[in-house]
């Protein structure tokens, strides 16, 4: 009788912590991998050029022998196109593409895995502001310690510049594969996690994206007295998608300049500190938003496009006996 019921018990503690478990994981919707996964590859194969001239900006620091001067855009362009080739314009293409797509992927996912936990898998509830930052603050770090090795490789081949091939075997790739090799032999893990401190702080750029996107949205249908999951049309996605990029950036972009710095192997700081100081001293604040313009020129239809196909694919993907769907 005894060890009846202690096999009964062992057996109802399992069943309990498997159930927990299960409650949990099914807040884990692989649409929204899908749906983010979609939209970051679309976004980035359209718009790597832009990318690409924006961090070649941004580490120029006026002092360097190896990095080319640009007067502005149109001159990056043809310098980029006649020293390189047109396929100098999309150095890089490959880890941007696959780091575009694993980030936006998993932010997707683990952000509204948090959501729909939060909610208790009713998405007809609405978040305050807080539990929104909350979400994305998760969402944030958990990618990028994930994904700041294949941001490094993309930096990397991004300045392979035509005139540093005199550089020593071990800092010039052939690609992805060779640049993840050669990185982890010559520097170890910590080459790869260059600029993840600036990209730590660098969370609070989606985190006030995603959280000015998602208040705008809410406060949208709530204000013409409509369920807040609702499928928008595509101006509302484009336009709350617009308006929560630009605030974000506008708060946050330096650190992306601090980031790519470090990522560069033509540099030699420190640290973050080192860079911050070193910029401060030689370029004035300036130094901090070098490339902005052409970041902003890539970065609003870059998140347009991201928001807005992920919506759609999210949507249909969730909801696939819809009207709209099969129609």
């Amino acid at each position: 009788m005894k060890m009846s019921a202690v096999q009964s018990y062992s057996n109802s503690s399992s069943n309990s912590s498997s159930n927990k478990y299960f409650s949990v994981l099914k807040h884990l919707k692989y649409e929204y991998l899908v749906a983010g996964v979609a939209g970051g590859t679309i976004s980035t194969v359209a718009l790597h050029p832009l990318d690409l001239i924006k961090i070649r900006f941004a580490v120029n620091d006026g002092h360097s022998k190896i990095h080319p001067n640009y007067t502005g855009f149109v001159n990056a362009v043809q310098k980029i196109v006649k020293s390189e080739s047109f396929a100098g314009l999309y150095s890089g293409v490959v880890p941007n593409v696959v780091g575009a797509a694993f980030s936006w992927g998993s932010y997707f996912l683990i952000y509204n895995f948090f959501k729909s936990y939060i909610q208790d898998g009713n998405d007809k509830k609405a978040l305050d502001a807080s539990m929104h930052t909350l979400c994305a603050v998760n969402a944030g770090v958990i990618t990028l310690l994930m994904s700041n090795p294949i941001w490094v490789v993309k930096t990397r081949l991004c300045l392979q510049y035509s005139k540093g091939a005199n550089l020593p075997e071990s800092k010039r790739y052939t690609g992805m594969i060779d640049a993840i090799q050669k990185i982890s032999k010559n520097e170890g893990i910590r080459g790869l996690y260059k600029g993840l401190v600036p990209g730590l702080f660098g969370v609070s750029h989606g985190t006030l994206q995603f959280v000015a996107y998602e208040e705008m949205k809410n406060r949208y249908n709530i204000y013409l007295n409509q369920p807040i999951n609702r499928k928008l049309e595509t101006i509302e996605y484009v336009t709350f998608a617009a308006i929560s990029k630009l605030f974000a950036v506008a708060a946050t972009y330096p650190y992306q300049v601090l980031r790519s710095r470090l990522q560069d192997l033509n540099h030699n700081y420190t640290g973050t500190i080192d860079c911050i100081k070193r910029i401060w001293k030689y370029e004035g604040v300036h130094g901090y938003y070098k490339g902005l313009k052409v970041n902003l020129l890539r970065v609003t239809p870059a998140t347009v496009i991201t928001f807005v196909v992920y919506e759609y694919v999210s949507y249909h993907l969730l909801n696939p006996k819809s009207e709209e769907f099969q129609s």
